[in-house]
Protein backbone atom coordinates (compact mmCIF):
# COMPACT_ATOMS: atom_id res chain seq x y z
CA UNK A 1 0.00 0.00 0.00
CA UNK A 2 2.83 2.19 0.50
CA UNK A 3 3.13 2.68 -3.00
CA UNK A 4 -0.24 4.72 -3.47
CA UNK A 5 1.44 7.31 -0.68
CA UNK A 6 2.33 9.68 -3.44
CA UNK A 7 -0.52 9.26 -5.86
CA UNK A 8 -2.72 9.97 -2.74
CA UNK A 9 -0.78 13.11 -1.36
CA UNK A 10 -0.93 13.94 -5.18
CA UNK A 11 -4.42 13.57 -5.49
CA UNK A 12 -5.22 15.54 -1.99
CA UNK A 13 -2.81 18.45 -2.92
CA UNK A 14 -4.81 18.90 -6.30
CA UNK A 15 -8.52 18.00 -5.11
CA UNK A 16 -7.58 20.96 -2.45
CA UNK A 17 -6.28 23.26 -4.48
CA UNK A 18 -9.06 23.23 -6.66
CA UNK A 19 -11.54 23.89 -3.47
CA UNK A 20 -8.90 27.07 -2.93
CA UNK A 21 -9.72 28.10 -6.72
CA UNK A 22 -13.57 27.55 -5.87
CA UNK A 23 -13.70 29.50 -2.96
CA UNK A 24 -14.52 33.36 -3.60
CA UNK A 25 -15.39 35.82 -0.40
CA UNK A 26 -16.93 38.44 -2.38
CA UNK A 27 -19.25 41.80 -2.11
CA UNK A 28 -22.21 39.43 -0.77
CA UNK A 29 -19.43 38.90 1.98
CA UNK A 30 -19.85 34.87 2.10
CA UNK A 31 -18.42 32.42 3.25
CA UNK A 32 -17.80 35.17 5.89
CA UNK A 33 -13.94 35.19 6.44
CA UNK A 34 -12.50 33.94 8.17
CA UNK A 35 -15.31 31.26 10.06
CA UNK A 36 -16.73 30.58 6.80
CA UNK A 37 -13.46 29.98 4.69
CA UNK A 38 -12.36 27.19 7.62
CA UNK A 39 -15.27 25.36 7.60
CA UNK A 40 -15.35 25.38 3.51
CA UNK A 41 -11.54 24.52 3.29
CA UNK A 42 -11.86 22.10 5.79
CA UNK A 43 -14.41 20.23 4.02
CA UNK A 44 -13.04 20.31 0.84
CA UNK A 45 -9.89 18.84 2.47
CA UNK A 46 -11.92 15.50 3.32
CA UNK A 47 -13.55 15.64 0.12
CA UNK A 48 -10.23 15.58 -1.55
CA UNK A 49 -8.85 13.11 0.83
CA UNK A 50 -12.17 10.65 0.43
CA UNK A 51 -11.47 11.32 -3.69
CA UNK A 52 -7.92 10.34 -3.59
CA UNK A 53 -8.63 7.10 -1.04
CA UNK A 54 -11.34 5.36 -3.67
CA UNK A 55 -9.18 4.81 -6.39
CA UNK A 56 -6.61 2.67 -4.24
CA UNK A 57 -9.20 0.93 -2.89
CA UNK A 58 -11.15 -0.25 -5.94
CA UNK A 59 -7.73 -0.93 -7.23
CA UNK A 60 -7.07 -3.27 -3.81
CA UNK A 61 -10.51 -4.99 -4.22
CA UNK A 62 -11.19 -3.27 -0.54
CA UNK A 63 -15.36 -3.03 -1.46
CA UNK A 64 -15.71 -2.28 1.96
CA UNK A 65 -13.79 0.74 2.06
CA UNK A 66 -15.34 2.22 -1.24
CA UNK A 67 -18.83 1.26 0.72
CA UNK A 68 -17.95 3.29 3.52
CA UNK A 69 -16.17 5.77 1.10
CA UNK A 70 -19.75 6.21 -0.75
CA UNK A 71 -21.15 6.93 2.97
CA UNK A 72 -19.43 9.32 4.39
CA UNK A 73 -19.79 11.34 0.69
CA UNK A 74 -23.24 11.33 1.04
CA UNK A 75 -22.30 13.31 4.49
CA UNK A 76 -21.63 16.13 2.11
CA UNK A 77 -25.82 16.36 1.64
CA UNK A 78 -25.61 18.33 4.96
CA UNK A 79 -23.50 20.94 3.47
CA UNK A 80 -26.53 21.83 1.61
CA UNK A 81 -28.67 22.25 4.77
CA UNK A 82 -25.93 23.78 6.83
CA UNK A 83 -25.39 26.79 4.29
CA UNK A 84 -29.73 26.91 3.56
CA UNK A 85 -30.26 27.31 7.43
CA UNK A 86 -26.83 29.88 7.82
CA UNK A 87 -28.61 32.08 4.58
CA UNK A 88 -31.74 31.76 5.91
CA UNK A 89 -31.10 33.12 9.13
CA UNK A 90 -29.24 35.78 7.69
CA UNK A 91 -31.90 36.64 5.08
CA UNK A 92 -34.64 37.70 8.12
CA UNK A 93 -32.32 40.40 8.61
CA UNK A 94 -31.83 42.09 5.31
CA UNK A 95 -33.30 45.04 4.16
CA UNK A 96 -33.53 43.54 0.58
CA UNK A 97 -33.52 39.55 1.12
CA UNK A 98 -31.58 37.34 -0.93
CA UNK A 99 -35.50 35.13 -1.47
CA UNK A 100 -35.73 31.30 -0.72
CA UNK A 101 -34.44 30.35 -4.54
CA UNK A 102 -31.36 32.28 -4.38
CA UNK A 103 -30.30 31.11 -1.16
CA UNK A 104 -31.17 26.98 -2.25
CA UNK A 105 -29.10 27.73 -5.68
CA UNK A 106 -25.83 29.03 -2.99
CA UNK A 107 -26.82 26.03 -1.30
CA UNK A 108 -26.42 23.63 -3.88
CA UNK A 109 -23.13 25.17 -5.36
CA UNK A 110 -21.62 24.78 -1.94
CA UNK A 111 -22.65 20.86 -1.96
CA UNK A 112 -21.70 20.36 -5.60
CA UNK A 113 -18.07 22.11 -5.00
CA UNK A 114 -17.16 19.02 -2.43
CA UNK A 115 -18.07 16.30 -5.09
CA UNK A 116 -16.35 18.12 -8.23
CA UNK A 117 -13.44 18.29 -5.47
CA UNK A 118 -13.55 14.36 -4.98
CA UNK A 119 -13.94 13.78 -8.58
CA UNK A 120 -10.33 16.02 -8.84
CA UNK A 121 -8.71 13.84 -6.32
CA UNK A 122 -9.96 10.34 -7.69
CA UNK A 123 -8.57 11.30 -11.34
CA UNK A 124 -5.48 13.21 -10.38
CA UNK A 125 -5.06 9.57 -7.97
CA UNK A 126 -5.98 7.45 -10.96
CA UNK A 127 -3.61 8.85 -12.91
CA UNK A 128 -1.14 9.23 -10.83
CA UNK A 129 -1.20 5.48 -10.15
CA UNK A 130 0.02 4.69 -13.41
CA UNK A 131 2.79 7.49 -13.71
CA UNK A 132 3.35 10.76 -11.76
CA UNK A 133 3.95 13.46 -14.85
CA UNK A 134 0.86 11.71 -15.85
CA UNK A 135 -1.19 12.78 -12.46
CA UNK A 136 0.61 15.93 -12.89
CA UNK A 137 -0.55 16.63 -15.71
CA UNK A 138 -3.92 15.39 -15.41
CA UNK A 139 -4.09 17.54 -11.76
CA UNK A 140 -3.45 21.03 -13.83
CA UNK A 141 -5.63 20.33 -16.59
CA UNK A 142 -8.82 19.73 -13.90
CA UNK A 143 -7.68 22.76 -12.08
CA UNK A 144 -7.40 24.48 -15.22
CA UNK A 145 -11.16 23.56 -15.75
CA UNK A 146 -12.24 24.46 -12.66
CA UNK A 147 -10.96 27.75 -12.90
CA UNK A 148 -12.59 28.60 -16.44
CA UNK A 149 -16.13 26.89 -15.44
CA UNK A 150 -16.93 28.60 -11.43
CA UNK A 151 -19.14 30.69 -13.09
CA UNK A 152 -21.95 30.00 -14.49
CA UNK A 153 -24.44 32.10 -16.82
CA UNK A 154 -24.97 36.23 -15.70
CA UNK A 155 -27.85 37.96 -16.67
CA UNK A 156 -26.13 39.73 -19.79
CA UNK A 157 -26.18 36.68 -21.25
CA UNK A 158 -29.98 36.84 -22.07
CA UNK A 159 -31.39 40.60 -21.80
CA UNK A 160 -29.95 43.45 -21.99
CA UNK A 161 -30.18 46.48 -19.22
CA UNK A 162 -31.53 49.79 -20.32
CA UNK A 163 -32.04 52.58 -17.75
CA UNK A 164 -35.88 54.00 -17.49
CA UNK A 165 -37.83 57.00 -16.71
CA UNK A 166 -39.18 56.94 -13.24
CA UNK A 167 -42.16 59.36 -13.45
CA UNK A 168 -45.73 59.40 -11.47
CA UNK A 169 -49.40 60.00 -12.95
CA UNK A 170 -50.92 61.52 -9.75
CA UNK A 171 -49.80 59.16 -6.88
CA UNK A 172 -49.14 56.17 -9.22
CA UNK A 173 -45.76 55.07 -10.01
CA UNK A 174 -44.42 54.31 -13.28
CA UNK A 175 -40.90 53.21 -14.57
CA UNK A 176 -41.60 53.88 -18.04
CA UNK A 177 -44.58 52.69 -19.26
CA UNK A 178 -44.85 49.89 -16.46
CA UNK A 179 -47.18 50.79 -13.89
CA UNK A 180 -45.06 50.05 -10.56
CA UNK A 181 -47.44 51.10 -7.23
CA UNK A 182 -49.34 53.26 -6.06
CA UNK A 183 -47.31 56.09 -3.52
CA UNK A 184 -49.76 57.83 -1.33
CA UNK A 185 -47.99 60.74 0.72
CA UNK A 186 -46.07 63.01 -1.45
CA UNK A 187 -43.06 63.54 1.00
CA UNK A 188 -42.59 59.80 -0.20
CA UNK A 189 -43.13 60.60 -4.01
CA UNK A 190 -40.40 63.48 -3.64
CA UNK A 191 -38.06 61.24 -2.43
CA UNK A 192 -38.61 58.64 -4.80
CA UNK A 193 -37.73 61.38 -7.73
CA UNK A 194 -35.08 62.63 -6.05
CA UNK A 195 -33.17 59.47 -5.52
CA UNK A 196 -34.67 56.29 -7.61
CA UNK A 197 -33.35 54.61 -10.30
CA UNK A 198 -35.60 52.77 -12.61
CA UNK A 199 -34.43 49.81 -14.80
CA UNK A 200 -36.43 48.39 -17.91
CA UNK A 201 -34.65 44.54 -18.53
CA UNK A 202 -35.46 43.24 -21.97
CA UNK A 203 -35.14 39.32 -22.63
CA UNK A 204 -33.03 38.66 -25.69
CA UNK A 205 -35.64 35.57 -26.46
CA UNK A 206 -38.49 32.99 -25.68
CA UNK A 207 -36.10 31.14 -23.07
CA UNK A 208 -35.39 34.57 -21.45
CA UNK A 209 -38.91 35.84 -21.18
CA UNK A 210 -39.99 32.86 -19.00
CA UNK A 211 -36.48 33.00 -17.31
CA UNK A 212 -36.87 36.27 -15.97
CA UNK A 213 -40.40 35.95 -15.21
CA UNK A 214 -39.35 34.09 -12.37
CA UNK A 215 -39.87 36.15 -8.73
CA UNK A 216 -36.70 34.52 -7.39
CA UNK A 217 -34.44 35.46 -10.18
CA UNK A 218 -36.01 38.93 -9.89
CA UNK A 219 -35.77 39.23 -6.52
CA UNK A 220 -31.67 37.98 -6.84
CA UNK A 221 -31.25 41.13 -8.83
CA UNK A 222 -32.85 43.58 -6.22
CA UNK A 223 -30.70 41.85 -3.78
CA UNK A 224 -27.53 42.43 -5.54
CA UNK A 225 -27.70 46.21 -6.40
CA UNK A 226 -28.20 46.65 -2.74
CA UNK A 227 -25.45 44.55 -1.83
CA UNK A 228 -23.15 46.56 -4.00
CA UNK A 229 -24.49 50.12 -3.61
CA UNK A 230 -26.62 50.16 -0.56
CA UNK A 231 -29.94 51.17 -0.25
CA UNK A 232 -32.15 54.29 0.43
CA UNK A 233 -34.25 52.30 3.05
CA UNK A 234 -34.64 51.60 6.64
CA UNK A 235 -36.97 49.12 8.20
CA UNK A 236 -40.33 50.23 8.58
CA UNK A 237 -40.19 52.15 5.11
CA UNK A 238 -42.58 50.11 3.02
CA UNK A 239 -43.32 52.33 0.00
CA UNK A 240 -39.12 53.05 -0.63
CA UNK A 241 -39.12 48.97 -0.71
CA UNK A 242 -37.39 47.99 -4.26
CA UNK A 243 -39.72 46.05 -6.51
CA UNK A 244 -40.14 44.31 -9.63
CA UNK A 245 -42.96 44.20 -12.06
CA UNK A 246 -43.04 42.30 -16.00
CA UNK A 247 -44.63 43.63 -18.67
CA UNK A 248 -47.30 40.47 -19.44
CA UNK A 249 -47.21 41.07 -23.02
CA UNK A 250 -43.45 41.47 -23.92
CA UNK A 251 -41.74 40.21 -20.81
CA UNK A 252 -40.31 43.17 -20.18
CA UNK A 253 -38.66 43.83 -16.34
CA UNK A 254 -39.11 46.83 -14.82
CA UNK A 255 -37.16 47.38 -11.72
CA UNK A 256 -37.50 50.40 -9.41
CA UNK A 257 -34.75 50.94 -6.54
CA UNK A 258 -33.61 53.21 -4.74
CA UNK A 259 -29.26 52.70 -4.52
CA UNK A 260 -27.66 54.81 -2.24
CA UNK A 261 -25.58 56.35 -5.20
CA UNK A 262 -28.24 57.19 -8.18
CA UNK A 263 -25.57 56.11 -10.86
CA UNK A 264 -27.60 54.06 -13.59
CA UNK A 265 -24.05 53.19 -15.09
CA UNK A 266 -22.93 51.71 -11.60
CA UNK A 267 -25.86 50.32 -11.71
CA UNK A 268 -25.86 48.50 -15.05
CA UNK A 269 -22.38 47.36 -14.40
CA UNK A 270 -23.42 45.19 -11.12
CA UNK A 271 -27.06 43.74 -13.43
CA UNK A 272 -24.97 42.75 -15.63
CA UNK A 273 -23.33 40.27 -13.52
CA UNK A 274 -26.20 38.78 -11.64
CA UNK A 275 -26.21 35.29 -11.65
CA UNK A 276 -28.83 33.45 -13.62
CA UNK A 277 -30.23 30.45 -10.70
CA UNK A 278 -30.24 27.16 -11.91
CA UNK A 279 -33.69 27.43 -10.66
CA UNK A 280 -35.15 30.15 -12.77
CA UNK A 281 -33.47 28.18 -16.37
CA UNK A 282 -36.28 27.73 -18.40
CA UNK A 283 -36.15 26.55 -22.10
CA UNK A 284 -39.76 26.42 -23.41
CA UNK A 285 -37.89 26.85 -27.31
CA UNK A 286 -35.99 23.30 -27.27
CA UNK A 287 -39.58 22.07 -25.65
CA UNK A 288 -41.96 19.48 -27.96
CA UNK A 289 -45.40 21.68 -28.40
CA UNK A 290 -47.14 19.69 -30.91
CA UNK A 291 -46.49 22.38 -33.33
Amino acid sequence: MHSYLIPVLMGVVFGFLSRLLLLRTDFRQYPTYPTGRIIHLSFGFIAAFIGSVAMPAVLESNWTAVTFLGLAATQFREVRKMERESLQSIDNSELVKRGLPFIEGMAQAFESRNYLVMFTALITTFCAVYSLWLGIICGIILLLIVKFNKSGKVLSAIADVKEAKIRFVGPTLFVDDILIKNVGLEVTRNVITEKAVGVIITPKNQNSVVTLSYLGQRQAMLHHVATVLGSYLDSGEQALVPITKRDMEDGRIALFMLPSEKDFHQVKAVLDKVPILDSAIRMPEEADKGK
